[in-house]
């Protein structure tokens, strides 16, 4: 009986296993330390990893106990392993059918029976097991690993033992070896992710200097509060891919980010406030069709503003944490479910400008200026959902489905993505003496307007 189910918990464990990681993505593989005290858990899972041909894992275990309260815990039942995600499938199948075809053997009365390991999943076929607590000494354990096999690889802990509590402090090192001998600590396909953050952050330069060009000289008389605002967007956006790439550059060298962590994070949060304060400011029409804000405008922005702060910690407590932390999924679900309020809330005030204007261009007989700024807005209501959609779906599935080579493309995507976005909305609302808002127009081109206005397809 115990050993149907252990055998059965092998499987559970290994469909545990698919489920989590499916929901992880591969992170900045960092010099990691953590510390465990009294855990119940069966398996955990610390990190992915891409790994080449010359690539290496290296554990240091130390103060490493194990509690039991239903036997003494058998040291080869604990243990470190690799599952490679070509194998998952396998590995969780394998799992399955053992325990469904392990026979209902009597115990043994004496107890002197060894621990049967079969259903562990230390002793699958399909993962690469590392080291037991069986092989340290002490309770400290420091080996390296070489991995030859190229692919992607999840670092489990898994704790076969029943009713058995562990307590540890564990060191991970995941690389890849160059040529020269280096360590690389990014995945394979996250190589190229510092130089595509610093070639956006040049971009971003460019942008700032032409748009400053813009707002304080050439058009500076027709420049608005809002352009001001738009200015401090793109200087966030700006220090946001430079803080990025530092980032990423350092942990590629060198295991950690050296501080640039604090100010990714810190400029992530900027760029995120003051992006959606800019969307729903732009969709009020704020300082360049009117000076003041409705009360329910005010109130989008006193609740998009917190909701950015929450999700930007969300954010932080996930990129610093990671899913060994017991508390790393329900931060996953806060950010996911804080993003998407936040991304619905940003459309309302362009709903509502919409039609404000549909309804002021029935009374003030200007037909042709109202019609004009209704078309702006609805193609300003698009583009904002398609770089919403495309930034929030678009991007995860390519992070998902991508060979773990090509990881590099979403951030790519997503960094084109938002600058399209910005060229699109810059244009669009830049500073001009003779704005189209509100050119004048004829009596032909007013009665035109006023039809298509009174048009079904021009409805929301």
């Amino acid at each position: 009986m115990p050993d149907l189910a252990m055998a059965t918990a092998g499987a559970r464990l290994l469909l545990l296993l698919a489920v989590a990681a499916a929901l992880s993505l591969p992170a900045a593989a960092e010099i990691r330390s953590e510390s465990f005290h009294e855990d119940p858990r069966h398996t955990i899972l610390f990190e992915k990893f891409g790994f080449s041909k010359t690539g290496a894992v290296r554990i240091i275990l130390s103060g490493a106990a194990v509690s039991s309260s239903f036997a003494r815990a058998d040291p080869k039942q604990i243990g470190f392993f690799l599952l490679a995600d070509e194998s998952l499938l396998e590995a969780v199948a394998e799992s399955r059918d053992r325990a469904e075809k392990k026979p209902k053997e009597p115990e043994d009365p004496s107890g002197a029976d060894e621990p049967d390991l079969s259903g562990c999943v230390l002793s699958s076929p399909y993962v690469k097991t590392l080291f037991t607590f069986h092989d340290m000494e002490g309770g400290h354990y420091n080996k390296s690993f070489p991995v030859t096999h190229p692919d992607e690889y999840s670092l489990y802990f898994a704790n076969c033992a029943p009713q058995s509590l562990v307590s540890m402090a564990v060191r991970t090192e995941m690389y890849n070896a160059r040529p020269d001998g280096s360590k690389d600590y990014l995945p394979v396909g996250q190589a190229p992710v510092p130089a595509i953050y610093g070639f956006a952050a040049f971009c971003y330069a460019a942008f700032l200097a032409a748009w400053l060009y813009l707002t304080l000289s050439r058009d500076r008389v027709s420049a608005n509060q809002i352009h001001h605002l738009m200015s401090a967007l793109l200087v966030a956006r700006l220090l946001y891919c430079l803080s990025a790439a530092e980032d990423q550059h350092y942990i590629r060298v060198t295991g950690t980010p050296h501080g640039w962590d604090v100010a990714f994070y810190l400029f992530q949060l900027v760029k995120g406030v003051i992006l959606f304060a800019v969307i729903v400011l732009v969709g009020t029409g704020w300082s360049f069709l009117r000076p003041f804000l409705q009360d329910r405008e005010k109130k989008v922005l006193m609740v998009v503003i917190p909701l950015q702060v929450i999700a930007n910690i969300a954010a932080a407590v996930i990129g610093e944490t990671g899913p060994f932390w017991q508390g790393w999924v329900t931060w996953n679900q806060i950010l996911m479910l804080v993003d998407v309020a936040c991304c619905c809330a940003v459309l309302f005030p362009v709903v509502w400008s919409m039609r404000a204007l549909r309804e002021t261009s029935k009374t003030d007989g200007k037909a042709a200026r109202n019609l004009s700024k209704l078309t702006l807005f609805r193609q300003f209501y698009t583009v904002v959902i398609g770089y919403l959609y495309f930034t929030r779906i678009v991007v995860y599935m390519l992070s998902t489905i991508a060979s773990y080579q090509y990881r590099w493309v979403s951030v790519f995507s997503e960094e084109v993505a938002a600058m399209a976005f910005y060229l699109f909305m810059f244009y669009t609302f830049r500073p001009a003496e003779r704005s189209h808002y509100f050119s004048l127009h004829d009596d032909d081109e007013e009665e035109a307007a006023e039809m298509v206005l009174r048009e079904e397809e021009f409805e929301l």
